[in-house]
């Protein structure tokens, strides 16, 4: 049993794997150095999985199954709320971590984003038990047609590096719920927060092998994972590219998936909207260095208030701190990795090549820091309106009328979400209609309810979770017709 550890900013943090209730090494390591300094603070040597871990990983999974699925919704139950208590209990621990493993900001961590770790696994243990009960109906004939979740086998879940503990627990949390084992794969880029889970799995006192975790890289890893035969389930969040390879792997088995995936989303501003309201949400697109999936980088503005709007949106920004995450002051840090500034770089660059018109910001600030950004007068066809940046980039448009509004909302290959303002009811409805997304949030945004329905369209993604829908994925489903004329009524 190794003890491979590391300490962060005071936070003990296990290195290796968590195979079968057990920290296991491997020959190789990967580096993982802080975006906060990139240059000077190497974190750690994690263990680098492949073949011979996955293989491992998913073979405790299966001969934990059995117990796990008999345990039934109760005994499941028990386990998972000492889980949540487990998560609850560690929340400034886990928010130091993760703040130095990827920029995120400890303030936003520590108040807002980890405490829903608990809830993810807290919801889904309480749905399972109390709401997943049989369906039943009677038929024509007399029969009885009963629906009935049962556990599904091994789930395989794939977390991005933007906020992996709090995804990882989104997946994480139904699929044990529903009394499925689980094989973790956290981000290379930032693994140690969801190496933590696997202590507080062994502190909730999760049977060994209910969850596994093995680190590594999508390649080394992650492919044998979402390619096993052993699995049964493939949750996945991430990029269009890389799903469609993680898509081709699951298909050779007909392993169903889940894939959340990238975002274009549009911010469609009218001219009956609260402006004040409007431009600061709209500033807030910014969050997390723009390193959301969810952010509306699109602008789309009434030409009749683009004077208005812009000057309200850039007080806003005026308000932005670039810094040091660990600071309270700060408003967004780093991004995450000298290949993510290298990235957004050359969409701003490519931006400038197609004739864009630069409102502000557009080149580093030292390390890993990027300013906000925003370009206007940006060509139709510019790469910069189709494809996602995943930095904090916006582009500023504008529209005549609703009709224009929505051909330009709906014009990218994406479909994850999009933010509505306007003080029209009938407007919201007809607009939320016809745009492409998995979510619309009129007049505010961000805002979540574990019972509805969360996924994409396009590019964005296949599949729902939420609620039932998180059960109709992660639980076999099965119909029982039966006629009960024919019992004993022993």
């Amino acid at each position: 049993m190794s003890n491979n550890t590391v300490e962060v900013e005071g936070v003990t943090v296990p290195l290796d794997h968590y195979i079968d209730g057990r920290r296991v090494s491997s020959e190789t390591t990967f580096e993982v150095r802080s975006p906060i300094d990139w240059d000077n603070w190497k974190l750690a040597e994690v263990a680098n999985g492949g073949q011979a871990e996955v293989d491992a990983a998913v073979a405790a999974a299966r001969r934990a199954f059995p117990e796990w699925a008999a345990l039934g919704p109760d005994g499941r139950h028990a386990h998972l709320t000492r889980l949540a208590e487990a998560i609850d209990a560690a929340v400034r621990d886990l928010a130091t971590v993760e703040t130095a493993d990827n920029g995120s900001l400890y303030e936003a961590m520590s108040l807002r984003v980890l405490p829903r770790a608990a809830n993810n696994i807290r919801f889904f243990a309480d749905f399972a038990r109390d709401r997943l009960a049989p369906e039943t109906r009677t038929l024509h004939g007399g029969e009885r047609n009963r629906v009935r979740y049962d556990p599904a086998g091994v789930a395989a879940v794939s977390t991005p590096w933007n906020a992996p503990f709090m995804l990882a627990t989104w997946r994480v949390g139904p699929a044990l719920a529903a009394g499925d084992t689980v094989v973790l794969k956290p981000p290379e880029w930032a693994p140690l927060t969801c190496s933590l889970l696997g202590d507080l799995a062994d502190q909730a006192g999760l049977p060994p092998g209910v969850l596994n975790i093995v680190h590594g890289t999508g390649a080394g890893a992650g492919a044998p994972l979402t390619g096993h035969k052993g699995v049964d389930r493939v949750a996945f969040t991430g990029s269009p590219a890389t799903a469609h390879t993680v898509y081709r792997d699951a298909a050779a088995n007909l392993t169903p998936v889940s894939f959340e995936l990238g975002g274009k989303s549009p911010f469609i501003v009218f001219e009956d909207a609260d402006l004040d309201a409007a431009a600061a949400t709209a500033a807030y697109q910014y969050d997390n260095s723009g390193q959301v999936c969810l952010a509306g980088t699109r602008l789309l503005v009434q030409h009749s208030i683009i004077d208005d709007f812009l000057e309200r949106f850039e007080a806003r920004v005026a308000e932005i701190r670039v810094g040091d995450p660990r600071d309270p002051d700060t408003t967004y840090g780093p991004l995450i990795h000298p290949v993510a500034l290298e990235r957004v770089t050359g969409y701003v660059e490519r931006a400038f090549e197609a004739g864009a018109n630069l409102a502000f910001g557009g080149r580093p600030i030292g390390g890993l820091y990027y300013p906000p950004t925003l370009f206007t007068d940006v060509p139709p066809d510019a790469e910069i309106l189709h494809r996602e940046v995943f930095g904090p980039v916006l582009t500023l448009q504008t529209f005549d009328d609703e009709a224009d509004a929505i051909a330009k909302a709906n014009g990218t290959d994406y479909g994850l979400a999009a933010t509505v303002y306007t003080g029209s009811e009938d407007r919201a409805d007809r607009v939320s209609a016809a745009v492409v997304a998995g979510t619309v949030w009129v007049n505010c945004f961000y805002v979540r309810d574990l019972e509805t329905p969360f996924g994409g369209a396009g590019d964005s993604g296949i599949g729902r979770e939420g609620g039932h829908h998180s059960f109709d994925f992660y639980a076999d489903v099965k119909t029982v017709v039966e006629r009960t004329a024919l019992f004993s009524g022993e």
